[in-house]
């Protein structure tokens, strides 16, 4: 059995998990932990939990120790380099002329690494931007291509429901979504309804997919014609929360017909 603890990192809402390595680690301390791109400084958001999955254990990070005061100096003179590093590389850019539209950048803790973020309508040939960044900065410069998808995980923002954005609080894969989706919902299919802030379909509509599909399985479909206690109509519009279905009369009138399993075989 091993304790984890989560940690969030700049400018981003998501947690991430890591191995406590035996150190007496508090909520809101910050650590040093190591990471796929390097040695990071984050600060613990939860305290610590056990956890008896060997798969977790084998694939989680460990804490390297509990964040100094020098440390933290250092991250702050990290974050004031990334900001220059961030106009060079747009100006860079600019002379180069390639189209990107640059969302962020920042340096690993150790400065082994420097990782922008970009995004971009058209696949960008970047190798001579990191050949001069490298020779300014003298470190590994990783340029990310993003989609809008990942730029609005990073940057975060809060959606039409009032909240923050899943993808930048807990969404760790970006689901398929489908037009399907919002049909299944019987939402209107305006893209101002139905889209975040990234432009693309809200994350939130496979949310209840499944829900909504079992629901629907026992109505008859729209547009079917039957005949409900003597009366003949074609089916126009479901309510699976009254578990009602409307029924439409040659003469146009309509009544509320309630939900019975295979009525649409009688």
């Amino acid at each position: 059995m091993s304790k984890v603890v989560g940690v969030k990192f700049r400018n981003s809402n998501r947690i991430y998990y890591f191995l406590t390595n035996n150190i007496n680690i508090k909520k809101e301390e910050k650590v040093i932990v190591d990471t796929e791109r390097g040695l990071q400084l984050g600060v613990v958001t939860t305290n610590e939990t056990n956890t008896t999955d060997e798969k977790v254990e084998n694939t989680l990070k460990k804490v390297i120790r509990l964040a100094t005061v020098e440390d933290t100096k250092i991250q702050e003179e990290n974050e004031k380099m990334a900001i220059e590093a961030l106009e060079n590389a747009k100006k860079i850019a600019k002379k180069l002329n390639l189209n990107m539209k640059f969302i962020d950048c920042n340096f690993t803790f150790d400065k082994n690494q420097l990782i922008y973020n970009f995004v971009s309508d058209e696949r960008v040939d970047f190798r001579e931007l990191a050949k001069k960044l490298a020779a300014i900065y003298k470190t590994r410069i990783e340029l990310r291509q993003i989609g809008v998808r990942d730029k609005a995980k990073e940057i975060g923002g809060i959606g039409p429901c009032g909240r923050p954005l899943c993808c930048n609080c807990f969404l760790n894969d970006f689901n398929s979504v489908s037009i399907n989706m919002a049909k299944n919902q019987y939402l209107s299919l305006n893209p101002t309804k139905i889209n975040g802030i990234c432009g693309r379909l809200l994350c939130c509509l496979k949310y209840e997919d499944d829900n909504y599909l079992e629901m629907k399985k026992d109505f008859p479909p729209i547009g079917t014609k039957m005949k409900v206690d003597g009366i003949e109509g074609k089916v126009i519009s479901h309510n699976l929360f009254k578990n009602t279905y409307t029924l439409e009369k040659k003469d146009k009138t309509t009544i509320e017909v309630e939900n019975k399993k295979n009525d649409s075989n009688k």
